[in-house]
């Protein structure tokens, strides 16, 4: 049967056109049901026993959701507790057009097997599909056509034991179905009444008509998106990326994209103006007049509890106080629009009502800078000390919270599974089994080198390789080696795993390392890249072991200067696994004189000279404080905590890995100018300097920031006598002030220089078992020497770009995950260890607070001067020096002091490090809960 509507248009030239479209219809197309036999299906997808238990639906039925249930209920319907659900055409279209990552989500649901979902095409079928009505919109015409198709189903099955229910929050959808008889209910209906003993089912309340708002009108309403663009393209508006002060829940920038340097920041302050935007949402905001331009917030403010639907006086009066001179104003905005929401499920703890038996909770969001969510549930006296997952359904103009609806629990709070399972899933970890389809590309054990390896590679066994790794090293990316030449001059090999030999390109498990990135080491957990079968056994190159390499080989000179460099896929067997420290005594016992020692050695002389070379063009030395845990065999509970200490043969290996990288960064640019992968770092503002100028003055001295080479020069002069350890903390702040460094592919930037190590052009090469971006460089740098093929996508820069915006969101969410490992451990200590005095030193000054570094833990905390419930102090606050005044003593950066620190548990969501102060004793001074900060250098 074949329908056809034919309509003219008009050309842009003026001319008319015709236009004729078909549709055709069939009365072929099966229902998906096993009780059917009406229909001539190949397979069914719906099974005969379809039966959730439910106090509504003792009975089988299958589920018909339409569209607005699937798109703010999707969570649920990929719950494995629901099967058995038809999915129209119909509503297929409508969350196509309407959520792309729901649609994948569904699409997803579809494909699974063990779910029982069926896709009916209702458009093409001659009993369901209908035609618009003369007057009626697009919508009431989708949710006729699901009603028809509802009722479809319901005579088709009617004798043969089977119902469908029409699943819908839409109030007028729901009364015309069930005035045509259909068995109808609201989703909310439906899920209240499982019998399951799943709370997800039991709480799901995401219901579209039971908004919970007030009447007054707290925010303006968003303009739509039509007004948006036009502003964007006239100028009027600014769009960029919403980024939520962790400090200031007042307080918010928004970071505008621009042409090369021209991209901005736009400080949002106030509730009015931050209107309802949340943590990475794409918004355009509106730049204020200049006289109302503001300068950052030097006040700490964190939402502390639930409010009423209302902006106080009392908040807008704090940020107010905080506000700096008119020298430190920027740019000013509000959020006008929303133009693309990045809501995803939030993990955190459910803060009861303190009304009776009241249904309506605010949902505390682990990471501080997402809003509290409100949702309706009554399972909140079993949710209470879990840790949950909820998603934001909307947020209405005259609610101070946005609403949403319980997902899932993840497990009781402070757990040690629940916690790392949450600090994952708040950092996008890709943390699931490698499915089946990624094992099947493993090869067979046993695994053995074979001949046909043997004729391509050079053989290399007989060098003395050895590896150099920190305690406890299952995944050895890289290996050296150091001999003489009979010309005087040294060999220096660097032999990376050849991991790229076992995963090829495009295969499952090479999409599943694209998609994960990077290896994310927690504390006492690694999260691999690739399976372990590679990771740790076949790519890692553990000693006395044949392995396969990709070798970078220099002919050196006694200067330390390459004299030839070549590359070579090569077979290795490592002499031997040494942890820095093992390979430190070799080193410096004279009476070892073996060949592994005596290679050690010639690297580690000619590493010195590399580095000093290096530091002499501008290489930066910066300085971040990391901890080292040892655990518990049994518990694995954390025992002890200590600051990492480096030896020189850290410094040995890193400058090897920094040559290797560089050389072939530049091979494979020369060959592959377009789409080589490189890294770069790039050069900060100088207004990122402003607080370590800052610093620097408060000492009478003088921080260049011209260049690198004039930064490094001045750090290297900055010393206070009798103050050792000033110098590591000015690195400590300048590490601070560095740009993210990031992936890029060359024939999309024109910018290649790496600030932090003074290179014209810098890659990754060394660590392919545990980043993806490395597979890459292997996978260039073997097309170059002619060891391997290519494919379309290695030479395509738009997919080579497109991939590194992964990597480096990857690369930045593994970094977040590993700081927040560090500080969950960190609190287990402290929980174990009890009250302790330590010495630290001001880092940061703030004005109501001061910010405190213990060197002994790596350890940063905050501590208050201010405290509602406690008559104030004087507090003077000079933004110039900086320094703060507090009841005639004066804090300023650097001053040494002495802390309490003790483990705070009574809020079991955001569990903090107490520190009070002890030295110097001021009147007044609040012992102060703080969260434990951590930072790393940004540009390696």
């Amino acid at each position: 049967m074949l329908k056809s509507k034919t309509f003219v248009k008009k050309t842009r030239s003026g001319g008319i056109m015709k236009i004729v479209r078909e549709h055709y219809l069939r009365d072929d197309i099966w229902c998906g049901s096993e009780v059917c036999t009406e229909c001539k299906q190949e397979e069914s997808v719906l099974q005969k026993d379809a039966c959730i238990e439910s106090n509504l639906c003792s009975f089988p039925h299958y589920l018909l959701p339409d569209t607005n249930v699937v798109l703010s209920q999707i969570d649920i319907l990929e719950d494995p507790l629901i099967k058995n659900a038809i999915i129209l055409q119909t509503v297929l279209q409508e969350v196509r057009h309407r959520s792309a990552p729901i649609y994948k989500r569904l699409k997803d649901i579809l494909h699974d097997k063990e779910k029982h979902f069926y896709t009916f095409t209702n458009e093409h079928h001659r009993e369901t599909y209908i035609e618009r009505e003369q007057g009626e919109s697009a919508n009431d015409r989708n949710d006729r056509a699901i009603r028809i198709s509802t009722k479809w189903y319901s005579d088709h099955l009617n004798n043969k034991g089977l119902k469908v229910v029409l699943l819908t929050n839409d109030r007028g959808n729901k009364e015309k179905a069930e005035e045509a008889g259909l068995l109808t209910y609201r989703c909310k209906k439906q899920h209240t009444s499982v019998t399951s003993n799943h709370i997800l089912l039991v709480t799901w309340l995401a219901d579209v008509n039971n908004e919970i708002t007030s009447s007054k009108v707290l925010f303006s309403e968003h303009l739509p998106l039509s007004r948006i663009q036009s502003g964007i393209k006239s100028g009027t508006f600014q769009q960029g990326t919403f980024r939520a002060s962790r400090d200031n829940y007042l307080e918010a920038t928004v970071f505008v994209h621009g042409e090369g340097d021209d991209s901005t920041e736009v400080l949002i302050q106030g509730l009015q103006n931050l209107n309802r935007a949340v943590h990475q949402d794409l918004v355009a905001v509106e730049i204020l007049p200049l006289n109302q331009w503001v300068a950052p917030s030097s006040v700490v403010l964190q939402d502390e509890g639930p409010k009423e639907d209302d902006v106080t006086e009392e908040e807008e009066a704090e940020l107010k106080s905080g506000l700096s001179g008119v020298a430190s104003r920027k740019p000013t905005g509000r959020v006008v629009g929303i133009i693309k929401r990045n809501w995803r499920p939030f993990c955190g703890m459910l803060f009861l009502s303190q009304i009776k038996e009241a249904t309506r909770h605010l949902f505390t969001p682990a990471d501080r800078r997402i809003p509290r969510i409100r949702i309706e549930t009554r399972q909140a006296a079993t949710l209470a000390g879990q840790r949950i997952m909820v998603a934001i359904d909307g947020w209405p103009k005259h609610s101070r919270y946005p609403n949403g609806h319980f997902v899932r629990s993840l497990g009781s709070a402070g757990d040690k599974e629940t916690e790392t399972e949450v600090l994952l899933l708040e950092h996008d970890v890709p943390h699931q089994d490698f499915s089946q389809a990624v094992l099947s590309f493993l090869p067979k054990m046993p695994w053995n080198i074979t001949e046909e390896d043997m004729a391509v590679r050079e053989d290399l066994r007989n060098l003395t390789v050895c590896s150099v790794d920190p305690p406890g090293c299952t995944d050895i990316d890289d290996a050296l080696h150091c001999r003489d030449l009979p010309n005087g001059n040294q060999e220096v090999g660097v032999h990376i795993a050849d991991v790229s030999h076992f995963i090829r390109p495009g295969n499952a498990m090479d999409l599943e390392a694209a998609n994960r990135g990077t290896t994310v080491y927690l504390t006492g957990r690694r999260i691999d890249m690739v399976p372990e079968l590679l990771s740790s056994n076949l790519c890692s190159l553990r000693s006395s072991v044949e392995r396969l390499a990709f070798s970078c080989i220099w002919e050196i000179n006694d200067k330390a200067e390459i004299v030839q460099t070549r590359f070579t896929k090569s077979v290795i067997n490592s002499k031997a696994s040494l942890t820095y420290a093992e390979a430190q005594m070799r080193i410096d016992d004279a009476n070892m004189n073996d060949d592994t020692t005596k290679s050690l050695r010639g690297l580690n002389r000619l590493a010195k000279i590399l580095k000093k070379r290096r530091i002499e063009k501008g290489a930066l030395t910066l300085s971040s404080p990391e901890v080292r845990f040892h655990i518990d065999s049994e518990t694995h509970d954390p025992i002890d905590l200590q600051t990492k200490e480096l030896k020189e043969t850290n410094s040995m290996v890193e400058e090897f890995m920094l040559l290797a990288n560089i050389s072939v960064a530049q091979k494979i640019y020369d060959e592959f100018s377009e789409c080589a992968l490189l890294r770069k770092h790039p050069a900060p503002p100088p207004s990122n300097y402003d607080i370590l100028n800052k610093a620097a003055k408060s000492k009478d001295l003088v921080i260049h920031t011209d260049s690198a080479k004039a930064l490094a020069d001045s750090l290297d002069a900055a010393q206070v006598d009798g103050f050792p350890y000033f110098n590591t903390l000015l690195r400590i702040l300048a590490t601070r002030c560095m740009m993210q460094a990031v992936y890029f592919c060359s024939g999309m930037d024109s910018d290649f220089h790496h600030y932090g190590l003074a290179s014209p052009i810098y890659t990754h090469f060394t660590s392919p078992i545990r980043r993806y971006s490395d597979i890459i460089v292997h996978r260039l740098l073997a097309v170059a020497i002619g060891a391997d093929s290519t494919y379309p996508d290695l030479m395509d820069k738009h997919k080579q770009s497109a991939l590194c915006n992964n990597l480096n969101y990857r690369h930045k969410m593994a970094q977040y995950a590993q700081r927040a490992s560090v500080a969950f451990h960190t609190q287990l200590f402290f929980k174990s260890r009890g009250i302790l005095n330590e010495e630290g030193f001001i880092l940061f000054v703030r004005k109501n607070a001061i910010i405190v570094l213990i060197p002994k833990f790596g350890l940063e905390g905050t501590v208050f001067f201010q405290n509602k419930d406690k008559p104030s102090p004087k507090l003077i606050f000079n933004e110039e020096v900086p320094s703060l005044t507090v009841e005639g003593h004066s804090f300023n950066m650097f001053d040494k002091v002495k802390v309490t620190i003790s483990l705070d548990a009574s809020n079991v969501q955001h569990q903090k490090i107490r520190m009070s102060l002890v030295e110097p004793v001021v009147r007044f001074v609040v012992s102060n809960l703080t969260e434990i900060l951590r930072w790393s250098f940004p540009c390696s």
